[in-house]
């Protein structure tokens, strides 16, 4: 077999694990010498590709590239960009040939979620439309768990397990001080249309009475009455009442309880603000003092609270994205398969992308309680394995030690081209 070029990007919102998939994908090609040659990475996505903006992975020594494991962001820069169809915007499509033919690249790696799962199964009909040989597997990432098949999406347990610690630490500091002070603690969380970071929270307590006293998933219609009589029920049986609220909460009618007006590049609306606004709601209603807080990057980017669980299958994913590569597989994506519950065992399995892209998995309703507020033994039984394990960064002056990378850029040989 010949020896080609492979390109790897990132896409989409980053994780604490984004980089061990990114680790995964780079070693396994740097162990397959008689087929993969360089390793191009796109600076910022798919644009990197079309901007002819790369960066030559080859010059970054194996230390580097290990120690991408533990540090959390996108190493190479990432981007909300879709490409849109072929058939309307081929110039889009034919710029990615000529770019992938000046750098003999034929293998193709996209990290990120459903709409980049989109963009790679895009670019894997290229080998058909337009006569290039090129083999596009997307490596699965996103922190709200929404991808379908995958029993769960890597990055995902870090930020369960960032927000299960979060909820139950905070709520030690408002049980302490509700007699005098703070009443009621909200904690808005990530997770656009799906309620999965949001239940994470639940894993706090497990007993009658202990936080997060209330869940509000966008699974569930936003019930103003119904969640104040709820909040006013917990103070006056616990003395405080927490919350955790997705970022996607909505009314009966899918309005969000925030929306900040506008979409991203993908055209899903931005989101944001629900803490400040449904704490508003309980000074307005209940008259209680409160305080909020928005998890927002931090939940995305504490590698130092890292799910062991999850950077194990980070990294797994990655690898396995290559060997699939080199197995001549086309638009596939490696999943995460439970294969049981107790011990947790799970292997990788691949799906094919069309299966894929543009899909959303949302919280089963047996995962939620029956009065809406909480989640069942079973949502339990699947988040726990995935906060499991800790795989602490080295510190150094009492800081993590995160990668630094060269991120040398390659030499341009083509035309400029504008987005």
């Amino acid at each position: 077999m010949a020896q080609h070029n492979a390109f790897y990007a990132q896409s989409g919102g980053v994780t604490a694990v984004i980089n061990a998939s990114a680790c995964g994908v780079i070693e396994a090609c740097r162990q397959a010498p008689d087929q993969i040659g360089k390793v191009y990475a796109g600076h910022n996505g798919i644009i990197g590709a079309l901007t002819e903006d790369l960066i030559d992975v080859t010059q970054e020594s194996d230390e580097s590239i290990a120690a991408l494991r533990h540090t959390p962001g996108g190493a190479f820069g990432s981007c909300r960009y879709k490409l849109k169809d072929i058939d309307t915007h081929r110039a889009q499509y034919e710029r990615l040939i000529e770019v992938f033919k000046a750098h003999d690249i034929r293998y193709f790696f996209y990290n990120g979620g459903g709409d980049s799962a989109d963009t790679c199964l895009k670019v894997s009909q290229l080998s058909e439309k337009l006569g290039y040989p090129l083999t596009a597997i997307h490596v699965p990432k996103t922190v709200d768990n929404d991808l379908p098949i995958t029993d769960n999406s890597p990055g995902f347990g870090s930020v369960a397990k960032y927000i299960a610690t979060s909820t139950l630490e905070a709520s030690l500091d408002i049980a302490s001080m509700c007699a005098t002070s703070t009443k009621v603690f909200v904690l808005e969380v990530m997770g656009r249309h799906a309620g999965w970071i949001a239940a994470a929270g639940g894993l706090a307590g497990e007993s009658e009475g202990e936080p997060p006293h209330l869940i509000i998933f966008p699974e569930v219609s936003f019930d103003r009455k119904a969640v104040m009589a709820r909040v006013e029920e917990c103070v006056q049986k616990y003395g405080y009442c927490v919350i955790v609220v997705s970022e996607g909460a909505r009314y009966e009618d899918g309005t969000f309880l925030a929306d900040a007006g506008n979409t991203d590049a993908f055209g899903h609306r931005q989101l944001g603000g629900v803490a400040p606004t449904l704490a508003g709601m309980v000074k307005q209603d209940l008259g209680y003092k409160y305080h909020w807080a928005v998890a927002d990057y931090l939940q995305r980017a504490a590698r130092h609270l890292a799910s062991k669980t999850d950077v194990e299958q980070a990294y797994a994913v990655g690898r396995e994205a290559v060997t699939l590569a080199l197995a001549g597989k086309n638009a596939m994506m490696p999943a995460i398969r439970r294969i049981s519950q107790s011990p947790y065992q799970w292997d990788v399995i691949s799906a094919p992308l069309s299966q894929v892209a543009n899909q959303e998995k949302f919280m089963p309703r047996d995962f939620i309680s029956e009065n809406g507020f909480a989640i069942t033994p079973a949502c339990r039984d699947y988040l726990s394995p995935l906060i499991q394990g800790e795989d602490f960064p080295p510190f150094e002056n009492g800081l993590p030690k995160v990668a630094k990378l060269k991120l040398a850029k390659v030499e341009r040989k083509l035309p400029t081209f504008t987005l």
